[in-house]
């Protein structure tokens, strides 16, 4: 299949603290989903932001869509951990999806046609369409979580990189969000930090476990032993089934 991320021996380190990758080689294939996983402080984000092109490795290669990353920027949707701005900010959903297609239209004359359009479209895909003229403050968390999942595939993108993109909502939401990853993927590689193996081993490809170096990258389930490895104690996998626990509820 074709490899649309290469790292080759990549290793990276901050100013202070031991290195956040040491010696680091991962392909993910045209068509992937595939799951990074480790404890915090492992280098998930670091990785990330390598193969984003907002660093650059000490050592080793990375290349993204066949380029380096900062070629391949126009390719790739982006959904970060956090969304850094206040939720007091006036701004639509709308207006916050559009933001999405920054690199691809001119900066003269606004939002062309084509630009709409492509931010309809993925409001539509990610069912916040209704919700076009609310002010962002006014959303859920997991009506957040799906503008900004919109603001990443207006750019229409070939990949998409989530970094922990339910850490702040409920399990019933993080089931309807990872639906929707699985959809998308029918159409695009996706990449998805996590920290819960149990819960993204329903959707994903194959894991990557990570903790500064790559402790394995096969498909999924996990063995107690490599996650004893990856988060260096007894660790138990409790198994998920939000649709169970959701009617019996009911």
């Amino acid at each position: 299949m074709t490899p649309v991320i290469e790292l080759q021996d990549v290793s990276y380190a901050y100013d202070i603290g031991p290195p956040a990758l040491e010696h680091v080689s991962l392909t993910v294939a045209e068509g992937e989903f595939l799951g990074l996983v480790g404890p915090n402080g492992g280098g998930k984000s670091t990785l990330l932001r390598l193969v984003l092109g907002l660093l650059q490795p000490a050592s080793g290669a990375v290349r993204v869509a066949g380029a380096s990353p900062q070629e391949s920027r126009r390719v790739i949707g982006y959904v970060p951990q956090y969304a850094r701005f206040g939720r007091e900010f006036p701004i639509s959903v709308e207006d916050t999806v559009l933001l999405g297609r920054l690199g691809t239209t001119g900066l003269l004359g606004g939002y062309r046609v084509a630009d709409r359009e492509a931010a309809r479209l993925a409001m539509t895909q990610t069912e916040v369409l209704d919700l076009r003229r609310r002010p962002l403050g006014s959303l859920s968390g997991g009506q957040l979580q799906r503008v900004l999942v919109a603001r990443a595939l207006a750019c229409d993108p070939r990949i998409l990189i989530l970094d922990e993109p339910t850490a702040n909502i409920d399990m019933r939401a993080e089931t309807d969000i990872f639906d929707l990853f699985k959809a998308l993927n029918q159409r695009m590689t996706i990449v998805v930090v996590s920290h819960d193996i149990g819960f993204i081993s329903r959707y994903v490809t194959r894991v990557a476990c990570l903790n500064r170096t790559l402790l394995c990258h096969q498909p999924v389930p996990i063995g107690s032993e490599v996650i004893e490895r990856l988060y260096g104690m007894q660790m138990q996998l409790i198994p998920h089934n939000h649709a169970f626990e959701r009617e019996a509820k009911t």
